[in-house]
C-alpha cells in the first residue's frame, strides 16, 4: 500500500482505474509519462524576478507557453526513517530553456495530509489535502505553509501562502492523464497555472 492509498482509505476505490494505478506505486518503482502542458502561465511581470530565483531549487519557473513537450516522473523510495517517500520530478520543455518542478511527498497518518516539500533542496512546505471528485479524478489542495532553510522552517502568514488547487483526472476516448494546477497568492493573483495531458511510457 502507497502513502496515497493509505491515507485515502475507501475513498481511494472510488478513483478511476488508471489513475489507482498511477498512484499505487510499487516500492523502488516508478511511473513515467510523457505528455504536453496545451497552456502554461505565470503572474505580473513584476513577479518574475521571484520566479527566476526560485529555478534555483529547481521549483517555479518564469515562463509562459503553450503546447510545452512534459515529463513526469514519481518514484516511490524508503527513507531512513522507514517513512515511505514519493520523489515527484516534473520537466518542462521550452524552446530555449528546460525547467524543473520536483517534491518530496510523505504523510501524516494523524492529520490525514501529505508533507509537501517544494523544490530540491526543499525551499517550501505546504500540507496536502487530497480527495476524490464524484467524476472519480484526484483533487488535491493545499493548506499551512512554511519557508524551509535549511533544518529551520519558519511558517508563512496565510496572506502570503500559494494557494494550490490540482486536479488529475482521465480521459477514456484519448487514453490519457488531464492535469489542471492553479498556483496563486490571496493578495498578488496568479503565480503559476498550466493544463495538459500525458501518456504512461516505460522506462
Amino acid at each position: 500500500m502507497t502513502i496515497y492509498q493509505d491515507l485515502l482509505g475507501e475513498e481511494f476505490q472510488r478513483l478511476h482505474p488508471k489513475l489507482q494505478a498511477r498512484y499505487s506505486l510499487p516500492m523502488g518503482k516508478s511511473f513515467y509519462a510523457v505528455g504536453t502542458m496545451s497552456k502554461i502561465e505565470t503572474g505580473a511581470t513584476w513577479l518574475k524576478p521571484f520566479l527566476k530565483l526560485a529555478t534555483r531549487w529547481q521549483f517555479l519557473f518564469p515562463e509562459n507557453g503553450d503546447n510545452v513537450p512534459f515529463t513526469i516522473k514519481n518514484t516511490c523510495r524508503l527513507l531512513s526513517t522507514g517513512e515511505e517517500e514519493i520523489y515527484w520530478e516534473r520537466t518542462f520543455y521550452f524552446e530555449e530553456v528546460t525547467r524543473h518542478f520536483n517534491a518530496f511527498m510523505t504523510i501524516d497518518t494523524k492529520r490525514k495530509i501529505v508533507n509537501d516539500y517544494l523544490g530540491e533542496p526543499s525551499l517550501f512546505y505546504s500540507d496536502l489535502k487530497m480527495g476524490v471528485t464524484p467524476e472519480g479524478h484526484m483533487h488535491i489542495r493545499s493548506g499551512l505553509q512554511r519557508f524551509v532553510m535549511g533544518h529551520l522552517e519558519i511558517p508563512i502568514l496565510r496572506l502570503l501562502e500559494g494557494v494550490v488547487t490540482v486536479e488529475e483526472g482521465y480521459d477514456d476516448a484519448r487514453e490519457v492523464f488531464t492535469i489542471q494546477v492553479d498556483i496563486r497568492n490571496r493578495i498578488v493573483g496568479r503565480l503559476m497555472a498550466y493544463e495538459g495531458e500525458f501518456k504512461a511510457q516505460s522506462l
